[in-house]
């Protein structure tokens, strides 16, 4: 179901530091075109972006450095579907605690930071995200930053056992906490075609 129409289809990833290469490898595995995105003028003729995971202080200042951060605010005001794993959550949020920088403030959200330890604490855990099915997916939690507020206007796709939300959508802007490019399970990339597909149309 997600993935009919997606020939003409080409999704920017965001190359200027983190696990860019993850990403294009999940897309490449599903027949998507796909190019890294490093300077403002990269943004054009895409149909979708994802900012990958890495470390959120370092792309933001390369985004400021390379223009990219008003391009990509400018675009995804006019549309384009923009989805951020982890610190591209963090990017993509309204308010983030813990961090020295100014968010792009697409996704009316706050968060925290590395809430869920360091490298060492990383783990992974099965997640029922209901949008993709009740089988459930792993989700893989690499200094996570945790959702602590959303706005009413933002849909939880997915919350861990306690409660805690960890996948969100508001309009064309996706945002996971978690890995899904470092799983086989591919859901959630043919869920974001799916928006990029229906945008596109």
């Amino acid at each position: 179901m997600f993935m009919s129409g997606i020939k003409n289809i080409t999704i920017g990833i965001l190359a200027l530091q983190g696990d860019f290469f993850e990403h294009a490898q999940v897309l490449r595995n599903l027949g998507v075109k796909n190019k890294y995105i490093k300077t403002a003028d990269d943004l054009k003729n895409i149909n979708g972006l994802i900012i990958p995971g890495g470390e959120s202080t370092v792309m933001a200042r390369l985004l400021k450095l390379t223009g990219l951060d008003k391009k990509i605010v400018f675009l995804a005001k006019r549309g384009l579907p923009i989805w951020g794993t982890c610190a591209g959550l963090i990017l993509l949020s309204n308010r983030v605690r813990g961090g020295n920088f100014r968010p792009l403030r697409l996704l009316p959200i706050s968060v925290n930071r590395n809430s869920y330890g360091r490298q060492i604490n990383s783990f992974s855990e099965p997640l029922v995200v209901p949008v993709l099915g009740q089988k459930s997916m792993y989700a893989v939690y690499i200094r996570a930053p945790q959702i602590t507020n959303t706005n009413k206007n933002v849909i939880v796709l997915a919350r861990r056992l306690n409660k805690q939300a960890v996948a969100v959508q508001y309009q064309n802007i996706l945002g996971t906490a978690f890995h899904p490019e470092l799983t086989a399970d591919s859901r959630f990339h043919g869920y974001f075609l799916a928006l990029v597909r229906k945008n596109a149309s």
